[in-house]
């Protein structure tokens, strides 16, 4: 009995490898959503590129972005050191306070509103939190934007978005692979 199960499982994974290969020669060998990550360099698999919308949210308003909707509005270009790369890196994007705005966050925040703070999170389920003064021009030196190009070029994997700060010494708050950011008030 456990062989024929044994037997059926396999065939039934070769059937499902057989398909994938299929739905990947239709697309010009880019991986489908939902097919296996493509292999690194290192033999690591990474974690495909998402074509999520960027959802935005700040008590029961929240905004959707798509890399077309985002392309359209004014961007910023920021030359940042990427200390696990080694290297300067060039991102253009949308200051993340130009999404915040138009769903009520304060321009000029003060009192209370200084109790606002932001949690960006990843298709991988990374999260990083932010207060709302440090992604604010008019309360901190910082630039946080959303990227959507990376040297010039569309962000591969770790796009199609991706949360960008000046004035970090490592990039453990720069949010890959972006889909949320969600804007709540501390108790």
């Amino acid at each position: 009995m456990r062989a024929r199960v044994w037997a059926a499982t396999f065939l039934f994974g070769l059937a499902a490898i057989a398909a994938d290969g299929q739905k990947m020669s239709q697309n010009q060998g880019q991986p489908m959503q939902g097919t296996a990550a493509p292999m690194s360099s290192t033999g690591i698999n990474k974690p495909a590129a998402l074509a999520s919308p960027l959802k935005i949210s700040f008590i029961g308003k929240s905004a959707e972005w798509t890399p077309a909707t985002l392309a359209v509005l004014p961007h910023v270009t920021l030359t940042v050191y990427n200390e696990h790369a080694k290297a300067n890196q060039t991102y253009s994007g949308v200051p993340l306070m130009a999404l915040l705005t138009p769903l009520g966050v304060p321009e000029k925040p003060h009192g209370k509103e200084m109790r606002l703070y932001l949690v960006a999170e990843g298709s991988d389920g990374y999260e990083a939190v932010y207060s709302a003064a440090e992604v604010n021009p008019d309360v901190h030196d910082a630039t946080v934007i959303v990227a959507d190009t990376l040297d010039g070029k569309p962000l591969q994997e770790a796009g199609p978005f991706q949360l960008v700060a000046t004035g970090e010494k490592r990039p453990a708050r720069w949010v890959r692979n972006l889909v949320a950011v969600k804007v709540l008030t501390a108790d």
